[in-house]
């Protein structure tokens, strides 16, 4: 292999995934294996540094190769000086000076961002936003998370907020909810796959006639199916859900002015159902330069993202 050659790292809570990333942003090798949170943080960090090497390893390359390494992870960061403070997902991680260890162990130069920022620049740099200087990705999932991206660049904000697309406050008050953030009204109520989930359980709750009733335990991808069936309470749901992702990109189209919005995360792939309103109500609330040429699609790199959003941060670095 020739040419520079980056590394990046998925901290996830249950595994820890590593890919090998050309100057491109094409994955060419990758690995994973457990994260094993019970077992602390020096065991994580011994992991991390035992993976990446394996890595090297296995694509046929040596550290010399690697220009650098950068990772991702969902929580409190203190970006500037690579420490992550806390991660709901990796509880051992409180205060751990992440960079400063792994530059030590690994000889190599460390980046560190948050887990949504990276995917966002996974996709800008190897997948559906390549070539696309200003672009917003949402991550639909469990949560609403987001990344931004503004001249080819992570939009980090003052304080490391720039990009919490799920904590946009859309929903009006008399139907808004209190958000985990604490705040009430927040998308991520809304057209998250909880916020989807507990939407039907609440229709169901209230004897709307809906073939949801017969589920045992109800989960977004449900919704989705019953809504392709013509079910009109699982329709309701998913236009619900799509009008606010469509509204809050309406509001970003005339604050950051995108080029395009990438759509990842598992309830992304519901395909068309979502997507039609979405653009729909997009298009409607938004002033016509803000909308001209802009277009809404699904992410490209579904799971890999973190990898290489995350060696993209090396790259992007790089004078």
């Amino acid at each position: 292999m020739s040419g520079n050659l980056y590394v990046g790292i998925d901290l996830g809570g249950t595994n820890i995934k590593v890919g090998v990333c050309d100057e491109t942003g094409k994955l060419l090798h990758s690995y994973e294996g457990p994260t094993g949170t019970e077992e602390g943080a020096d065991v994580i960090l011994s992991r991390i540094e035992e993976y990446v090497r394996k890595l090297v390893s296995d694509a046929s390359l040596s550290m010399d190769q690697i220009e650098g390494v950068g990772a991702g992870i969902a929580g409190f960061l203190d970006i500037p000086n690579g420490i992550v403070l806390e991660s709901p997902n990796i509880t051992p991680f409180r205060n751990i000076p992440l960079v400063q260890i792994l530059e030590e162990r690994l000889g190599k130069r460390v980046i560190l961002n948050n887990d949504a920022n990276v995917a966002a620049l996974g996709e800008a740099w190897g997948g559906a936003g390549a070539g696309i200087s200003n672009l917003v990705c949402y991550t639909l999932g469990t949560g609403v998370g987001g990344g931004i991206i503004i001249d080819g660049q992570i939009h980090q904000g003052f304080s490391s907020m720039g990009g919490e697309l799920g904590h946009m406050q859309v929903v009006p008050d008399l139907e808004a909810i209190v958000c985990g953030c604490g705040q009430t009204g927040c998308l991520e109520t809304v057209s998250s796959a909880t916020g989807i989930v507990r939407m039907a359980k609440d229709a169901v709750e209230r004897g709307d006639k809906t073939s949801l009733q017969l589920m045992e335990e109800i989960t977004a991808k449900d919704v989705f199916t019953a809504a392709k069936t013509g079910d009109e309470v699982a329709v309701r749901i998913v236009n619900r859900a799509a009008y606010y992702i469509g509204r809050s990109m309406a509001m970003l189209a005339v604050v950051v002015n995108p080029q395009r919005f990438i759509l990842g995360g598992g309830v992304s792939r519901a395909g068309d159902i979502l997507f039609e309103p979405i653009r729909e109500i997009f298009n409607r609330y938004t002033p016509a330069p803000g909308r001209e040429g802009v277009d809404i699609v699904p992410a490209m790199l579904g799971n890999d993202a973190g990898m290489v959003g995350a060696a993209g941060l090396v790259r992007q670095a790089q004078p």
